[in-house]
């Protein structure tokens, strides 16, 4: 299926897979490569997400690893705006997303520091974060219905059959408050077991059948360590690995710490989908 995105009114088009770069802005991310606090250290990874191939930047100003602390509402808010008008300066053309499970700042990011998309981790409000339970003055679907801007919602459920039914559920309140562009992550990591998590990507096509782009974030995560041995630093092959399966599943968008390599496979799949059987 093809999608695209309304970004500020410019159409993305999804007909052949997008790279989404992360950047975080925190001192404790779970993988330390990804871990950028500087202005020149934020600076020179949002070119080279895009100098890879990247045309979307994730920036991301907590962690959500296990045993992370939590960070304030006006320390995430420093980090993301400041990081924000660098990212903008730097490379003006990069759609930028905003991974933050708090609807002010959502709404602030948006309406007044120029990200483009929000990427909510909590599901609309319905988990925690490193099992912090979420105390909102105003509901993330609310904020997105209002702002019209396009929405990552991830889902926290274990099975293919729960998420569904959730996500069926929450995609229409957000229609029903005003939301058009919505992309379904299937929260690889989250709430799941390494056999969940496999069993997922398994079946991950079948979340098509909603008619919405899906974004996949596999990168360097524990269900590729757990598995095959090593740790995050070790664990770009794996990724690699996944990111593939994820492709000829169907993803759109891949979420990913290590750009070039994800580019070079979202071309190879693209070859293989145009040419013609011999």
């Amino acid at each position: 299926m093809e999608y695209t995105l309304n970004i500020r009114g410019k159409l993305m088009d999804l007909s052949q897979p997008q790279v989404m770069g992360i950047l975080n802005v925190t001192p404790d991310s779970f993988y330390a490569g990804s871990r950028k606090q500087t202005e020149r250290e934020i600076a020179l990874r949002a070119q080279e997400i895009v100098a890879q191939g990247g045309t979307m930047i994730d920036i991301g100003a907590f962690s959500t690893r296990p045993g992370a602390h939590e960070v304030s509402a006006e320390e995430e808010g420093r980090r993301l705006r400041e990081t924000l008008a660098i990212v903008r300066r730097e490379v003006p053309d990069a759609v930028i997303s905003v991974d933050t499970y708090r609807p002010q700042l959502a709404r602030r990011c948006i309406a007044e520091w120029g990200a483009d998309i929000i990427n909510d981790v909590s599901e609309g409000g319905l988990t925690g974060i490193v099992n912090t339970p979420i105390h909102e003055s105003e509901r993330m679907f609310d904020v997105v219905g209002e702002l019209h801007c396009p929405y990552i919602l991830m889902s926290v459920k274990g099975t293919l059959g729960d998420m569904m039914v959730a996500l069926a559920d929450e995609v229409q309140q957000l229609r029903d408050l005003g939301a058009h562009d919505i992309i379904l992550d299937p929260g690889f990591g989250f709430g799941k077991t390494l056999e969940e998590n496999y069993a997922l990507m398994a079946e991950m096509d079948k979340l098509l059948i909603m008619g919405l782009p899906l974004l996949v974030g596999v990168s360097r995560k524990s269900m590729i360590f757990r598995l095959v041995g090593g740790n995050p630093t070790t664990a770009l092959n794996g990724t690699t690995v996944l990111n593939t399966i994820a492709l000829m599943k169907g993803a759109s968008i891949l979420r990913v710490h290590d750009v070039a390599e994800a580019v070079e496979a979202v071309r190879m799949i693209g070859k293989m989908n145009e040419v013609k059987p011999l």
